[in-house]
C-alpha cells in the first residue's frame, strides 16, 4: 500500500444516476509533463489510479480486454461489480507469488450499469469495497473527511453539483492550488457515456470553486 499513499490523490462520488472522478495531476518536475491518472475503460466505466501509472495501465488494459470479451459473449455492457471482482483477484494472486512483485497502484472505479452508479476502491492486496465516496492517494485525509460530511446529499446532485463537491474536496490536498492544467474530471451516468475533461475543458467547473488568476 506503501506506493498508493505516495500517489496523486484521487476523489470519487456518485449520486443514484451520475458517478464522478476527480484525480490530481503531478508532474515528476518543473521540465517535465503531468502524468495521467484517468483512463477509459469502456463506454459506461473508468478508473482513476494512484500509485504506480506502469502498474496502472496495465490493470486499465486488463480491464478493457475484459471488457471486450464479456460483450462480444453476452452482447451487453459488463457490471461494474463483477470487473472489479476479477481485479482484485488477479492483484491478490501476485501477493503469494514470491517470483512476481505484487501490483503498486490502487484503484478508484466509477461506472453506471443497470443496477445503477457505483465507486469502487481496489488495493495491491486484492481488497476492494464499494463507496458512496472515497478518497485516496497522497494527502487523501483532507478530501475524505470533506465526503464524510457532505455525502448525505449526493443522492440527488446534478453532474455539475457533484463535480463542484469533487473539486471542493481536493482543494485542501492541492500545494500550490486547483488549476486547469493538474485537475482531470471525469464522469459516467444514465444517458452519459464515461467523458473525461481536461485543460480547457475543466475550467468551467472551477470557476465558482476557487480563483484560477495566478495559474
Amino acid at each position: 500500500m506503501e506506493a498508493v499513499k505516495q500517489g496523486s490523490a484521487a476523489v470519487a462520488l456518485r449520486s443514484k444516476n451520475i458517478a464522478v472522478l476527480a484525480a490530481l495531476k503531478r508532474a515528476p518536475h518543473d521540465l517535465g509533463d503531468y502524468q495521467k491518472k484517468v483512463f477509459k475503460v469502456d463506454t459506461h466505466m473508468g478508473i482513476g489510479i494512484s500509485g504506480l501509472r506502469a502498474d496502472g495501465r496495465v490493470l486499465a488494459k486488463f480491464m478493457r480486454n475484459e471488457c471486450l470479451n464479456h460483450k462480444w459473449a453476452y452482447e451487453s455492457s459488463m457490471q461494474t461489480g463483477r470487473l472489479v471482482a476479477m481485479v482484485s483477484d488477479k492483484a491478490q494472486v501476485y501477493t503469494q507469488k514470491q517470483e512476481k512483485r505484487p501490483y503498486g497502484v490502487g484503484l478508484l472505479v466509477i461506472g453506471y450499469d443497470k443496477t445503477g452508479a457505483h465507486v469502487y476502491e481496489t488495493s495491491p492486496s486484492g481488497n476492494y469495497f464499494e463507496y458512496k465516496a472515497q478518497a485516496m492517494g497522497a494527502r487523501s485525509q483532507s478530501a475524505r473527511t470533506y465526503l464524510e460530511k457532505h455525502f448525505e446529499t449526493f443522492d440527488d446532485l446534478s453532474l455539475d453539483e457533484l463535480c463542484k463537491h469533487a473539486l471542493e474536496s481536493l482543494k485542501g490536498v492541492a500545494p500550490k492550488g486547483l488549476t486547469s492544467k493538474n485537475i482531470t474530471l471525469a464522469f459516467v451516468g444514465k444517458d452519459l457515456p464515461f467523458t473525461v475533461l481536461e485543460d480547457d475543458a475543466v475550467r468551467p467547473h472551477l470557476e465558482g470553486v476557487m480563483d484560477e488568476s495566478e495559474e
